[in-house]
């Protein structure tokens, strides 16, 4: 390939490139930014609402206790759907509960102290700071399209890290030279060129399992039609505590959920921790007490793993700061393209102005 090909073809990557980044810049920095927050959601929940979060021990009561303590929080219609213990030791029991009726349910959680069953906070579980990341991340807030949208935002960043990989190597040179900071004259572009390449794989695969995650059929997974959402039986035939009492003996570890028998599936689904990480989900017949042992733990899917690597669910700290960074630094990328394409207009401008001169000066006098 000769020398004016290869500028040639640069000089096309450079226009994807750039016209990428400006396009999507809008859209790229809210997707980014609330990403890089959701990296530690609870960290942030907690600090937002201290309130929940103010326990004294650990989960010492029955289902049972903390479910009645939940509904007499609730309002009037309102049914209790799950409990989801704390993780990790120390932190509130949350029960989630919902309005069955017509359309989307309504849908509220409830903090208590695990210790007490005191009542730490109430709130709808679409409401609040990390709810709105949440849907800012993965819609930017837009019903209907809005996934597309981020799906689509995920592909065309991808197109651009690799771009911008061809941008970034050095012309001529060591490849030591694109790793320079004086490489260009401009402080702004030589921070997006250095920040670029050492965030380029990172952003790539955010870029690529955010798509997958947003069009799943598009890279060969499952499709799985919505359904209208089951609802939680108003009164079922046995008590929390005798659903887990019944499920200890299918599985061992701590509970981590409890979810309740609903319309379209009369059984308790009780998922315990697994030793090895994970959880083992026991299945308690509502009306006969049979009890469903938990399956063998399912193999990796792609799908899971796509997830996993792209919000850093059980992948360690290292992994999550490195996410972390993922998030933060496209909205860099973003602002410091701008400001380039800005000054590269101001100067192209300066310089045709100064060209236009130079050939009125040459023209002969009438």
């Amino acid at each position: 390939m000769t020398r004016s090909t290869i500028l040639r073809l640069r000089g096309l990557w450079f226009q994807v490139h750039k016209w990428i980044g400006l396009s999507l810049a809008i859209l790229i920095i809210p997707i980014s930014i609330s990403g890089a927050a959701l990296v530690w959601h609870d960290w942030l929940d907690e600090t937002i609402n201290p309130q929940r979060y103010a326990v004294t021990g650990e989960a010492a009561l029955g289902p049972a206790a903390y479910a009645a303590a939940a509904q007499a929080a609730l309002g009037p219609g309102e049914r209790i759907a799950s409990i989801r213990y704390p993780e990790h030791g120390r932190g509130p029991v949350v029960v989630a509960a919902v309005r069955p009726g017509k359309g989307r349910p309504v849908r509220t959680n409830v903090w208590l102290d695990p210790g007490s069953a005191r009542l730490l906070d109430a709130a709808s579980a679409d409401a609040g700071t990390v709810r709105f990341l949440h849907v800012l991340h993965g819609s930017l807030a837009m019903p209907g399209w809005g996934r597309t949208i981020v799906g689509w935002v995920g592909l065309f960043m991808f197109v651009s890290c690799l771009t911008g990989l061809w941008l970034w190597w050095p012309l001529t040179g060591s490849l030591r030279r694109g790793w320079r900071w004086k490489r260009q004259n401009s402080a702004n572009a030589n921070l997006h060129h250095l920040v670029g390449f050492w965030v380029l794989l990172p952003l790539a695969m955010l870029s690529f399992t955010g798509a997958w995650i947003s069009f799943p059929g598009l890279f060969g997974g499952p499709e799985r039609p919505r359904a209208a959402p089951a609802s939680p039986l108003a009164e079922t035939a046995m008590t929390a505590d005798s659903a887990l009492a019944l499920a200890r003996a299918g599985a061992g570890g701590a509970p981590r959920t409890i979810g309740w028998p609903t319309d379209r599936s009369p059984t308790w689904r009780i998922a315990f921790a697994r030793a090895g990480g994970g959880a083992a989900e026991v299945e308690v017949d509502d009306g006969t007490g049979a009890v469903k042992p938990p399956p063998a733990p399912p193999p990796e899917t792609y799908a899971r793993l796509m997830r996993r690597l792209h919000d850093g669910t059980g992948m360690g700290a290292v992994w999550q700061i490195v996410i972390f960074l993922g998030g933060i630094i496209p909205a860099i990328l973003a602002v410091t393209g701008i400001v380039m394409w800005l000054r590269s207009r101001g100067w192209r401008a300066a310089l045709a102005k100064k060209r236009k001169a130079g050939r009125l000066a040459l023209q002969p006098a009438e």
